[in-house]
């Protein structure tokens, strides 16, 4: 069992706990970016979903590794080079996703949606 500090996440039961994971505007782009390609250097996560501004995204990516979704692999060349990739636990969540994409294009009227995930 996990020893919780004030650092600690708390939440209010399982639902709470992955809704906390994956909310923000651009996490599940990232993800899903992610899962398509393998691995992504910031520029190209940034140049791909293109309104995210440099310190949103650098926020969201950190939030996304602390929660263990994705890893951060600094290349620690003279050029600085790192890379991101979904950890097993950030693949996991991809078919939930999937779902929820899925339960969206059955529901929602299309001319309401500026981009669609599913279909990318």
């Amino acid at each position: 069992m996990q020893k919780l500090t004030a650092a600690t996440p708390h939440y209010l039961n399982e639902f709470d706990a992955t809704m906390q994971m994956i909310q923000g505007k651009w996490k599940i782009m990232i993800l899903y970016e992610l899962a398509e390609t393998g691995s992504r250097r910031f520029a190209d996560l940034q140049h791909h979903i293109q309104d995210v501004s440099h310190k949103t995204l650098t926020s969201q990516l950190r939030e996304l590794e602390r929660d263990g979704l994705i890893d951060r692999h600094d290349f620690k060349t003279a050029q600085p080079h790192v890379e991101y990739r979904l950890t097993d636990k950030g693949e996991s969540l991809i078919p939930v996703l999937d779902a929820i994409c899925d339960w969206g294009d059955t529901h929602v009227d299309t001319e309401l949606v500026a981009r669609s995930l599913c279909d990318e």
